[in-house]
C-alpha cells in the first residue's frame, strides 16, 4: 500500500474516545486519493459498542464540563485557535490529500472553519441571559442559557475540516460535550482537528470521533444520551435524519442539498459577474452547497455571457490540488466522478446544448485521478433534471429568461432554498429580487453568499430540516436550553 509521507502516522485512521487514540475492532475500508487513484490510509468503521462507548465518554464528561467557567471554557478556544492557525498547512495538506481541493482552497475553508472558533470563543457574552427585577411583588425573574449534555455532529465530505468546525466549538463552548462522526471518506483532517483541542486544554471525554456509515449514524440517533444532532449532507439523508433523530426526542439541525441560482441582468458588470460565477460554480469542483449551479440569463445578456464563461472556462488548470497554479481538483471519488459524467449525458439527452464539454479536458482523459473539466449547457429547460437535481460537481446550467419576474419564478420553482444571487447594477432591481426570491441566503453581485459565522448558514425548503439553523446566534440556542428562575424574597 503506498502512504503519503503526511498520511504515515494515520494508516490506520484512528478513533479518539477519553481523549485518546483507540484502534476500531470494525472493518477497515481503503481511503483513496482522489487526485491519483492510489490508495492514502485504511478507515476503520465503528461498531455500535464503539459508539456506545464514545457517548458513554462524552456522558461521564458532561457534569464536570458543564460546571466549568464559561471563561475558561472561552480560553481553551482561543487557544484552539491559535493551534489551528499554526498548524494551517498540516491541515490543508490533509485536505487536499484525502478530498482533492487545491491548496488555496483548502486554507480557505480553514479560515473559515476559524471564523467559527473565533465566534465560539465569544461564549461568554452570546450565553448571557436575561434578568428582570419587580416582576410582581417581591418577585424577580432571570433567564439563563444552559447546555443540553452531549450532542453529536454527523459532516459531509465536501469540507473535511470546515463543516466539523461549525458545529463542535459552539457546543463544546456552550458547556456541552460533543460526538464527531466526519465522513467516512475523510475523516483524518476530523481527527487532527480533534486532537488539536485537546492539545489546546480540552478535559478528556468532552470531544470523541467515531468512524464509519449507516450503522454508526444510526446508533447516535437513536441512542437517548445524546440530546441533539446536527448534520451536513444530502437533502434525502438531511431528511431521514431529521425524522428520526426527532423521534427519538431529539433535537435536529439537518442541512440538506441545493439547486442554487444566480440570475444575470443586462445591465450588470459582466466581468465581474463571469469571475464570480466561475468561483463560485467551480470552485471546489463544484462539490459545495453554496455552489451555482444554474445561471438564468436575463434578456439579450445570454449569449455575451456564455462566451465569456467558454473563455474562463478554457483558461482554467485542472490537475491535483498540491499542483502549482492549479485551478480545480479532482472529484471526491470514481463512483462520483461516474455519476457526475451520468449527469452530462442526461443533459445531452435532454436535449440542453453542450457549450464545453469538460470530458474532454487533458485532465479528465487521464486514467489516475478523478477530474472533470468545466461543463457549461446552454439552452436548459427548467423542467431538465439538470436544472432540477443536485449534481454536486463542475456542471453549469443555463437558462434563458425575457425578464425579472420570469427569473424569480425560475428561482422559487426550485425544491431547494438554500441560496441565489443576482448580478445588477440596479439598486431597485437588487431590492427586488432580495424580497422575492425564496432563498434563506442571498447575494447581490457575488456568487457564494454563506455568511460569516457571526451569522445563520439560513438554508430553506428541502435545504433545511429543523428550527436552529447551524452558526450565529442560531447555533448558541440551538445547543443551550433556556431556563427561568422566578424567586421571591419575602421579608
Amino acid at each position: 500500500m503506498a502512504i503519503s509521507a503526511i498520511s504515515t502516522d494515520l494508516q490506520v485512521c484512528p478513533i479518539l474516545i477519553d481523549g485518546k487514540h483507540q484502534a476500531s475492532r470494525g472493518t477497515t475500508h481503503s481511503q483513496i486519493n482522489p487526485a491519483t487513484g492510489q490508495q492514502s490510509a485504511l478507515i476503520p468503521y465503528c461498531t455500535t459498542e464503539e459508539v456506545s462507548a464514545a457517548i458513554a465518554s462524552a456522558q461521564r464528561a458532561f457534569p464536570a464540563w458543564s460546571a466549568t467557567p464559561v471563561l475558561q471554557r472561552a480560553r481553551i478556544m482561543f487557544k484552539y485557535r491559535q493551534l489551528l492557525e499554526s498548524h494551517a498547512e498540516e491541515l490543508a495538506a490533509l485536505v487536499v490529500e484525502e478530498h482533492g481541493k487545491t491548496h488555496a482552497e483548502a486554507l480557505a475553508s480553514l479560515g473559515r472553519g476559524l471564523e467559527c472558533v473565533e465566534f465560539a470563543a465569544g461564549v461568554p457574552t452570546l450565553m448571557m441571559g436575561e434578568a428582570l427585577p419587580r416582576v410582581g411583588a417581591d418577585v424577580d425573574t432571570v433567564s439563563t442559557r444552559e447546555p443540553l449534555g452531549v450532542c453529536a455532529g454527523i459532516t459531509p465530505f465536501n469540507f473535511p475540516l470546515m463543516v466539523p468546525l461549525w458545529m463542535f466549538p459552539m457546543a463544546i463552548a456552550c458547556g456541552n460535550t460533543f460526538v464527531l462522526k466526519p465522513s467516512e471518506r475523510v475523516p483524518r483532517s476530523a481527527v487532527r482537528a480533534a486532537e488539536l483541542l485537546y492539545e489546546a486544554g480540552l478535559p478528556e471525554g468532552v470531544l470523541n470521533v467515531v468512524h464509519g456509515d449507516k450503522v454508526a449514524v444510526d446508533a447516535l440517533l437513536t441512542d437517548p444520551r445524546v440530546k441533539a444532532v446536527s448534520f451536513v449532507g444530502s437533502s434525502p439523508v438531511a431528511k431521514y435524519i431529521y425524522s428520526t433523530a426527532a423521534a427519538h426526542g431529539k433535537r435536529v439541525q439537518a442541512m440538506g442539498g441545493a439547486k442554487n441560482h444566480s440570475v444575470v441582468m443586462p445591465d450588470c458588470n459582466l466581468k465581474a459577474a463571469v469571475d464570480a460565477v466561475m468561483s463560485s460554480s467551480f470552485g471546489c469542483a463544484g462539490e459545495r452547497c453554496v455552489a451555482t449551479s444554474v445561471v438564468v440569463a436575463v434578456g439579450d445578456i445570454g449569449d455575451k455571457l456564455i462566451a465569456e464563461l467558454r473563455k474562463a472556462a478554457d483558461a482554467m488548470r485542472v490537475g491535483p490540488g498540491d499542483a502549482p497554479r492549479c485551478d480545480m481538483g479532482p472529484l471526491v471519488t470514481k463512483e462520483h466522478r461516474d455519476r457526475v459524467l451520468k449527469y452530462i449525458d442526461i443533459g445531452e439527452k435532454e436535449g440542453a446544448k453542450l457549450a464545453r464539454d469538460g470530458r474532454n479536458d487533458d485532465a479528465a482523459k487521464k486514467d489516475d485521478g478523478y477530474y472533470v473539466g468545466a461543463t457549461i449547457f446552454d439552452d436548459v429547460k427548467p423542467s431538465m433534471r439538470i436544472a432540477k437535481e443536485e449534481i454536486f460537481g463542475p456542471v453549469l446550467s443555463v437558462i434563458r429568461a425575457k425578464d425579472l419576474d420570469e427569473a424569480l419564478q425560475i428561482v422559487n420553482g426550485s425544491e431547494h432554498g438554500n441560496a441565489s444571487s443576482i448580478y445588477t447594477r440596479s439598486g431597485e432591481t437588487a431590492k427586488k429580487f432580495t424580497a422575492a426570491v425564496q432563498t434563506g441566503m442571498v447575494g447581490v453581485n457575488l456568487g457564494v453568499p454563506a455568511p460569516v459565522a457571526i451569522f445563520p448558514f439560513a438554508g430553506w425548503k428541502n435545504s433545511f430540516f429543523g428550527d436552529s439553523h447551524a452558526l450565529g446566534k442560531d447555533a448558541v440556542h440551538f445547543y443551550t436550553e433556556t431556563k427561568v428562575v422566578t424567586s421571591r424574597w419575602p421579608e
